[in-house]
Formats: structure tokens, sequence, C-alpha cells
């Protein structure tokens, strides 16, 4: 039941971000970024194995630096957009971009 109600507080979410951004497209953007997941995530952690502070804050140093591919991602896609490609396009650009970015997170956070 737990997952169950993990999942449908996610997909509520993500719902909502789309509903948004149908009427208000950069408003849309802007929840879809909140770090919604991210409290989601520390919640479902603490909650679940009452993880202590050094995990809490290891999870945090993760997202933080996380946040450089994250804007690699929307910078590609931005420009490909901008150039007019295709949706497959622009992922595939953008992905490609971000596992690169996030590759190098992970090099050097460790």
């Amino acid at each position: 039941m737990q997952t169950l109600t993990k999942a449908a507080f996610s997909l509520l979410i993500i719902f909502s971000a789309v509903a948004v951004a149908k009427k208000f497209p950069s408003a849309g953007g802007l929840v879809a970024v909140m770090p919604l997941a991210g409290a989601l995530v520390l919640v479902w952690v603490y909650v679940e194995s009452k993880a202590g502070p050094h995990v809490m804050q290891a999870f945090s140093k993760g997202a933080l630096w996380g946040i450089i591919p994250s804007i690699v991602f929307y910078l590609v896609a931005f420009f490909c957009f901008r150039r007019q490609l295709s949706l497959s396009v622009t992922l595939l650009a953008s992905f490609g971009a971000w596992s690169l970015a996030a590759l190098v997170h992970q090099l050097l956070v460790k």
C-alpha cells in the first residue's frame, strides 16, 4: 500500500505540472523543476529507513550538485527547440548531454 501511495502522489505532481503547462507553459516549467521530487525522496528515505543526518546530508549534496546536469539538459533542449528540431531529436540530445554531465557529476562528487 505504501508503494501505491508514493506512486499516486508522484503522479499527482506530474499531472499537475502538465495541467499548469497547458495553460501557462512558463509556469508549468517552473512547477516541473520544483524540488518536489527531491523533497518526496527525502521524506520516503527518512520514513522508510530512519536514515540519519549523514544519509540525508549526502543526498542533499548529490541533489545540489545534480542541478548542474539538469541545467545542461534544459539548455540543450532549449537550443534544440530554438533550431526547430523534432521532439525525439531534442530528447535524445538532451538526455545524451545530461548523461555526460551526470557522469562528470558522479566523478566529482566522490
